[in-house]
Order: structure tokens, then C-alpha cells, then sequence
């Protein structure tokens, strides 16, 4: 969609959240859903995504449209799992209901991927300062003490020798490292949106040390809560294996439900192919296989989505308390080869001056 003609707008995460949050308390104090709609699209700052979706969508069910088909004209903001489940809303009458539990997904998805990031982003940023840290030391530092012990003229350390060899390569070759570096950089975020990219990168995220525990555990908790709210609110199997697909952010995932769609197509439960694919654990498709045989997939959901948020806070918490020590290690010993490196020349000068 555009804004005022100039560039495409969606709404973020956040304000979906906080439209469906609004909406269902409008409806529920007897507004009509157009109604509530043009309370929604008054609010915020003049040209605001918030404002113009609001507002295009207000327009189009005056034209007529249903809400689900609104929706359906702003894939950047409503991602397949909102309109689908807006038109069973439609279907059932249960429109209040339907909207807040699409405004708990929103929040418990929005929660899982804070805690993922908030794990993720300490690690990173110490890593970038390292780097940083260690290309300084090379470029500026080692070189004024390479002049003091050339100026002696002494024979130095091997550890001392192999780090003046790693400053002159970084000030000789810095330009083409970076320009190596950058380079890869594009070509990697190109690949990594391929077919084969996607794959490859989400395959390794399930497997990763330290990392899988949380982005396995995410990934298997929201895929259970998605099936879950889609199922509860009487979208069809297939339908909901289909938006799962879509909407798991992970390529891995998505080619395991796309399969298990086609074999359910052919009369076989979900559970089976899910287990049959090897991407998910056996207690996640043994308590799924439960449920079916109960005639109760939403409630197996349920206990599936939150076991699985469990294990993701506990790995959460064992990676932050993993990952100091082995920062304060790896930091700690290239402190120690740093000074180990400058010191020992400095004495073996000071030994010949001697």
C-alpha cells in the first residue's frame, strides 16, 4: 500500500498489537466494527502507517468488503494468520473473541522474540567491541612499539613476531579486508534470502551449540500456539498447516509442514508426518499424536506451545550464565597474548641493554 503515493507503509508489530487490543474494546462497548474503525483511524499523527491502514481499511468495508478481505490488502501489516482468522470470526460471530486472541498471540509472540533477541544481542555487541578492540591494538598501538624494538635491533619473541606479522598484514591489507568483508556481507544477505540460503541458515539454527536450545524451542512454541489459535477458532487442518507454513519464520520448519499438508491431504494424521520429517523432537509429535487420538488437537496445542516457552526461558537463562565465562576466557586471553607478546620483548631488550 502507499502513503500519500510516495512509499509503502505497514504498521509494526507493536501497533497491530495494540490495534487489535483497541478494537476488540471498541466492539465490545457496542460500537459497529466501522464505528470503531473511524475512532481507530483518527487516532495517531497525520500520515502515520497506523492512521492510513486504519483508515483503508475503514473505506473499503464501506465499499463493501468484509474486514477479512480488508486486511487481506496490507500483507505487510496483517501477516495470512490475521485475515484467516478475522473471516472465521465472520463466520462464527465471535468477532471480540477472536481479536483478543489474536492480541495474545501478537503478545506472546512479541515476548518470545524480545527474550531471543535480549540473549542474542548482549553476545553480538561484545564481540563487534573485541573486534574493534584487537584491529585498534593492531593498527595503532603494536606499530609505535615495533619502532622502540627495531631501534634496539634485538632479536624478538616468537610472540612478539607473530603479532608485529598480524599488524603489518592488517596495515598493509586493511583496505582489502574491508573491502573483502563488505563484499561478503552482500553476498551473504542475498544468499541467505535464496531458497537454498533460507535453508541452509534455519537448518543451522536448529542445530547450533548454545543457540539451538533457544531458536528450537521459540520456533516449536509459537508453530504449537499458531496451530492452536487457528484451530480453536475453527479454521480446517489443512488451512492451518498451511498458514503455519507461511508464518513460522523458519524455512526448515515450513518445508516439514509443507509435506505433512500434502500427506494429511491423503488421510494421514499431522503427527505422523511431523515425525516422519526429523525436525521436531519426539515428545513434540507424541503429545500432537495424543491429542488427536482425544479429539482435542487445540488443548495437546496448548500444552505443546507452553512446555516448549518453558524450555526456552531455561535455555535463556543457561546461555547468559554459559556465555560470561567463557567472554571473560576468550577476552582474557587475548589480553594475555597482548601483553605477553609486548612484554617479553621488553625485558629480553632490557636484558641486552643490560
Amino acid at each position: 500500500m502507499q502513503l500519500g503515493g510516495s512509499k509503502a507503509v505497514a504498521m509494526k508489530r507493536v501497533e497491530v498489537l495494540l490495534f487489535t487490543s483497541e478494537l476488540a474494546d471498541l466492539i465490545e462497548a457496542g460500537m459497529t466494527l466501522g464505528q470503531a474503525l473511524s475512532a481507530l483511524a483518527g487516532q495517531g499523527d497525520e500520515g502515520s502507517a497506523a492512521r492510513f491502514v486504519c483508515g483503508d481499511i475503514r473505506d473499503r468495508i464501506v465499499r463493501g468488503e468484509s474486514f477479512s478481505d480488508a486486511c487481506r490488502h496490507h500483507p505487510d501489516t496483517f501477516e495470512p494468520l490475521y485475515p484467516n482468522m478475522i473471516r472465521a470470526a465472520e463466520a462464527s460471530g465471535a468477532m471480540v473473541d477472536v481479536l483478543r486472541r489474536l492480541a495474545d498471540h501478537y503478545e506472546r509472540s512479541d515476548t518470545m522474540r524480545g527474550k531471543i533477541k535480549s540473549a542474542l544481542t548482549y553476545p553480538a555487541v561484545v564481540l563487534c567491541f573485541g573486534i574493534f578492540a584487537v584491529i585498534g591494538a593492531l593498527v595503532w598501538i603494536v606499530p609505535q612499539f615495533q619502532k622502540v624494538f627495531d631501534s634496539l635491533g634485538a632479536t624478538l619473541p616468537l610472540p612478539t613476531r607473530i603479532l608485529i606479522g598480524m599488524s603489518d598484514f592488517v596495515t598493509q591489507y586493511g583496505w582489502a579486508l574491508l573491502a573483502a568483508s563488505v563484499a561478503f556481507f552482500f553476498w551473504f544477505r542475498r544468499w541467505k534470502r535464496t531458497p537454498a540460503g533460507r535453508l541452509r541458515i534455519d537448518g543451522w539454527k536448529l542445530k547450533a551449540p548454545l543457540v539451538k536450545g533457544i531458536v528450537a524451542c521459540g520456533a516449536y512454541s509459537s508453530l504449537a500456539y499458531t496451530l492452536k489459535t487457528l484451530l480453536a477458532n475453527g479454521v480446517n487442518v489443512l488451512q492451518a498447516l498451511k498458514i503455519a507454513e507461511e508464518t513460522c519464520g523458519n524455512a526448515v520448519i515450513g518445508e516439514a509442514l509443507a509435506t505433512a499438508r500434502k500427506r494429511v491431504t491423503d488421510g494421514t494424521s499431522i503427527s505422523g508426518p511431523l515425525a516422519s520429517s526429523g525436525v521436531f523432537p519426539k515428545m513434540m509429535t507424541d503429545m500432537l499424536g495424543i491429542g488427536e487420538q482425544a479429539g482435542d488437537m487445540a488443548s495437546a496445542l496448548e500444552h505443546i506451545g507452553r512446555r516448549y516457552q518453558k524450555d526456552m526461558d531455561r535455555n535463556i537463562a543457561s546461555f547468559t550464565n554459559a556465555l560470561e565465562p567463557i567472554l571473560i576466557v576468550s577476552i582474557a586471553g587475548v589480553v594475555a597474548f597482548l601483553a605477553i607478546a609486548i612484554l617479553s620483548a621488553v625485558f629480553q631488550a632490557s636484558n641486552a641493554i643490560g
